[in-house]
């Protein structure tokens, strides 16, 4: 007998069992949060361009580029958090969750086109370092670190779990560390009148932020492929389910899984002793999913005897071997 129900994508949030109903309290704020630090990155990056251009500072410039990319990122992540809040479809029986993982994906690999750009541009102005007016460069750089500090702890402030989240603040972090890079370029400036300190701290915040945009891409991608949660060990899910209820012979078919990095789901086969009441069972084990192992959502497939999927393919064979 197998125990199953649609994925109703909000439904069940609002058990506290499920263990994961606290997590759509942070969706409202981080929504909020995201878009407050969208409309702060888009305006001061006017600012920066026209800085960039009157100063000649590549810093400035570099600073802009992150911030333009960063306005059109967080315009994605508020997009995502929107479309989150959708209740599951006919087609889209998990809802739209997972956007913002597709989302932060996005937004990592983004980093990496604006990283290499920087380094491009650094390496011209390396081999020929323009002028730079080193105390306009500063006034705007000032400013810019203030307004990216304050975008910085709104987003802070939100879900530390959400991948979305994650790829919003990385993004704003890379504003917060060019624009510091942008005033250190500018007082050695004024001070030396080395010029070749401009490009030369672009390329590092560049590559300061490129580890942080890969760890983003290599767990948001995780989490696409559907791998298990890195915080998670499958057998030993296993090994305390089957220790914990003494009904269950075996447990196989285990699949757990992430919808965006927050929330996760598992399937599994549970293989009960004879004359055990299937119903209970399931639903003490789900219990048990949620609130040891923080799994909201399981489906548990019950069986007694021999696996269901072995009669299936055995089925099948004999089909085909009736068919030859």
């Amino acid at each position: 007998m197998g125990h199953d129900h649609a994925y109703s994508g909000h439904d069940d949030h609002d058990h506290a069992g499920h263990g994961h109903g606290g997590l759509h309290l942070h969706g409202g704020g981080d929504k909020t949060r995201v878009l407050i630090a969208g409309c702060l990155t888009l305006t001061f990056m006017v600012v920066e361009v026209a800085g960039g251009l009157l100063t000649g500072s590549l810093a400035l410039l570099a600073d802009a580029g992150h911030m333009l990319t960063d306005s059109v990122s967080l315009g994605l992540s508020w997009y995502a958090f929107h479309l989150a809040g959708r209740p599951a479809t006919q087609r889209l029986t998990y809802g739209f969750d997972r956007v913002k993982t597709l989302v932060a994906y996005t937004n990592g690999l983004a980093i990496f086109v604006v990283a290499g750009w920087i380094v491009y541009e650094a390496i011209e102005r390396l081999l020929a370092p323009p002028q730079v007016m080193g105390g306009m460069m500063f006034v705007v750089a000032i400013a810019g670190l203030f307004v990216n500090i304050a975008g910085f702890l709104i987003l802070r402030g939100g879900d530390h779990g959400s991948l979305n989240m994650r790829g919003a603040i990385l993004h704003v972090l890379g504003d917060l560390l060019g624009s510091a890079a942008a005033i250190a370029a500018a007082l050695v400036i004024m001070a030396t009148g080395w010029m070749p300190i401009d490009p030369i701290l672009s390329v590092f915040v560049a590559v300061l932020i490129l580890s942080t945009a890969w760890s983003l891409v290599k767990d948001a991608g995780h989490v696409l492929l559907e791998g298990t949660p890195g915080s998670m060990d499958r057998d030993e899910i296993v090994a305390d389910m089957t220790k914990h209820f003494p009904e269950v012979r075996e447990i196989h078919h285990v699949h757990v899984w992430s919808l965006d990095g927050s929330r996760n789901v598992a399937t599994l086969h549970a293989c009960l002793k004879e004359g055990t009441d299937a119903h209970g069972v399931v639903v003490a084990m789900k219990r048990r999913l949620a609130e040891k192992h923080g799994i909201g959502h399981a489906t548990i497939e019950t069986e007694f005897g021999e696996c269901t999927d072995l009669s299936v393919h055995q089925h099948e064979a004999a089909q085909v071997k009736y068919l030859h």
